[in-house]
C-alpha cells in the first residue's frame, strides 16, 4: 500500500541535511540529562533524545526510570528550547509521553519486529498528531519494517520517518549491527518522501565507528542522524562503549561532507548510457545461459540425473570467486551473484524434470 506521508515539520528545525538528534542512551539522573543537554544545545543541536524505558536483552541491567525521568526531559525543553524525543513500546508509554509533552516518538527495533505490539501502539496513537520514527526490525526483513510503517500510517500518523540502526547477526565481525545499506536504499526507492535517519551508535557499537558511519549515511542520502551522546560516556549506565561526548559529536559533524543530491547529472549521462548498454547485454547473456541450463535439465531428465550436482556447483563458486577477485570485485559479491544465478538455473531445471 502507498503511505500517506507529510513532512516532519519539526518546530524550529530547518529541513537541511543532516537533521541531528542527540542525547544519552538512557536518562540516568536529572543532573546527567542536563549536563548532556546544555552543551549539545550550545553546539547547535536542536533535538534531544534519551531513553526513559529501556528493555534490555537480558534482565538485571538498568531498564530506565520510566515516568520519573519524563520531567527531566521537560526541563531540557524549557531551559534549552530543544525538542525532546524518546522511545515508546506500549500504549501506556505513548499516553505518558503525550502527557509530558514529548515532541518526537520512536519505536525500537525489538518492537518493530512484533506486529502485535506495533498494532497496539498504532491504536494508541490514533487521533494524535506527533512525528513517529520507526527503527528497522532486529533481523533484515524489509517487509516487516514496511508493515510496521503501514500500521502506524493507517492510524493517521502522517509525519512518519525511519531509523536505520543496522541488523543483528550471529557473526558480529566489525559492527554491532550490520549496516546492510541495500535495505534502506530499497526503502528509499519505494518511498522517496520517507525521511531516513541513521543510528551509527547502535550500528557500530563502538565510538571509533561513529564518524565513518555518519559519513557513509550522508553519502547514501540519509536525511538525518540519531547519535548517542553522554556527558561522561565511560560511566554510562547502558551502552557505554557506543556513546561520545557532545564535543566529539560536534567535531564529527564539523568534518562531515554533505554532497548535493540535486546537482545536474548531465556530465555523467554518457557513462550511465554505457551502463545501460552493459546491463542490457548482461540480461541477454543470462537469458542465453538459462537456455543452456534448460537443455542440461532436459538431458538430466532423460538420464534420471539429480538436478543438483554439488561438485559442479562448488567448482563454479570457487572459480568465479577467483576471477572476480582478479578483476577487483569483492569475492563475497561474486559469490552472491552466482548463488542467485545457480538458484534460478535449479528452479528452471526442476520445472523441466517435473513436466509430464
Amino acid at each position: 500500500m502507498e503511505l500517506n506521508l507529510q513532512p516532519l515539520n519539526l518546530p524550529g528545525i530547518e529541513p537541511v541535511r543532516p537533521i541531528v538528534i542527540a542525547g544519552p542512551c538512557s536518562a540516568e539522573s536529572e543532573e546527567q540529562v542536563m549536563s548532556t543537554a546544555k552543551p549539545l544545545a550550545d553546539y547547535g543541536i536542536k533535538i534531544f533524545r534519551a531513553g526513559v524505558w529501556k528493555p534490555r536483552t537480558k534482565p538485571g541491567g538498568f531498564e530506565g526510570h520510566g515516568e520519573k525521568a519524563l520531567p527531566w526531559l521537560q526541563r531540557v525543553k524549557k531551559e534549552t528550547g530543544m525538542l525532546i524525543a524518546t522511545e515508546v513500546a506500549t500504549p501506556q508509554h505513548v499516553e505518558l509521553a503525550m502527557k509530558y509533552g514529548i515532541d518526537i516518538l520512536w519505536i525500537g527495533a525489538r518492537t518493530t519486529a512484533n506486529p502485535f505490539a506495533v498494532q497496539e501502539l498504532a491504536d494508541s496513537l490514533r487521533g494524535i498528531d506527533v512525528p513517529v520514527l520507526v527503527k528497522n526490525p532486529v533481523n533484515p526483513d524489509l517487509e516487516l519494517w514496511v508493515g510496521a510503517l503501514e500500521r502506524i500510517n493507517s492510524a493517521g500518523i502522517t509525519r512518519l520517518g525511519v531509523i536505520h540502526r543496522g541488523f543483528s547477526s550471529y557473526d558480529k565481525k566489525i559492527y554491532r549491527n550490520l549496516p546492510m545499506w541495500q535495505i534502506p536504499i530499497e526503502l528509499r526507492r519505494r518511498y522517496p518522501a520517507l525521511p531516513i535517519f541513521c543510528d551509527p551508535s547502535h550500528m557500530g557499537g563502538r565510538r571509533d565507528l561513529i564518524a565513518p558511519l555518519c559519513q557513509q549515511a550522508m553519502d547514501l542520502g540519509a536525511d538525518g542522524l540519531i547519535v548517542e551522546a553522554h556527558c561522561d560516556p565511560d560511566k554510562a549506565w547502558s551502552d557505554a562503549s557506543q556513546q561520545i561526548t557532545p564535543g566529539v559529536l560536534d567535531f564529527i559533524l564539523q568534518l562531515l561532507v554533505i554532497r548535493d543530491e540535486t546537482v545536474t547529472t548531465e556530465n555523467i549521462t554518457g557513462l550511465r548510457h554505457q551502463i545501460d548498454e552493459i546491463d542490457n547485454a548482461l540480461i541477454e547473456l543470462l537469458a542465453k545461459r538459462m537456455r543452456i541450463s534448460r537443455e542440461i535439465g532436459q538431458y538430466k531428465k532423460e538420464h534420471d540425473m539429480t538436478v543438483l550436482q554439488t561438485h559442479r556447483y562448488a567448482e563454479i563458486i570457487e572459480k568465479r570467486g577467483v576471477q572476480g577477485s582478479l578483476c577487483g570485485i569483492d569475492p563475497s559479491c561474486t559469490k552472491q551473484i552466482f548463488e542467485s544465478i545457480h538458484s534460478e538455473s535449479v528452479r528452471q531445471q526442476m520445472e523441466i524434470l517435473n513436466q509430464k
